[in-house]
C-alpha cells in the first residue's frame, strides 16, 4: 500500500534538497542495487521491507527530460537515515519489482 506524504520543506534544486536533508540528519548516501538499496560507507544493505520513504522531492528539467530527478529521504527500521537520488526516473530493468513498488509514492 502506498502512503501519501506531506512535505514540510521546499527546495528549489536537487542540491538544496540533498543539503537540507543532510542538515536534518539524513547523512547516508543510498544507491540502487538490483533488489535493495545500499550505502557503501558505512556498509548498509536495505531490502524494501526494511526502510520507509519519509519525504520525496521531484524536479523536472525545463527543456531536457534528462534533467529530471527525484530525491528520496529514506529511514530504515534500524534508524539509518539517508538520501537516495534517482536521476532518470525508476527503471524497471535496473531494479526489482518490489523496489519499484516501494518507490512509487502517491502525492496530493
Amino acid at each position: 500500500m502506498n502512503k501519501k506524504l506531506i512535505l514540510m520543506y521546499t527546495y528549489d534544486t536537487v542540491s538544496q534538497a540533498v543539503n537540507g536533508l543532510k542538515q536534518r540528519g539524513y547523512n547516508y548516501d543510498f544507491n540502487f542495487a538490483t533488489d535493495v538499496i545500499i550505502c557503501k560507507e558505512p556498509s548498509i544493505i536495505l531490502k524494501p521491507s526494511e526502510f520507509e520513504i519519509t519525504e520525496v522531492y521531484r524536479y523536472e528539467g525545463d527543456s531536457d527530460p534528462a534533467d529530471e530527478a527525484v530525491v528520496y529521504a529514506i529511514e530504515s527500521k534500524h534508524g539509518h537515515k539517508g538520501v537516495l537520488v534517482n536521476g532518470y526516473g525508476i527503471s524497471t530493468d535496473a531494479i526489482s519489482d518490489d523496489l519499484v513498488k516501494k518507490l512509487r509514492v502517491v502525492h496530493g
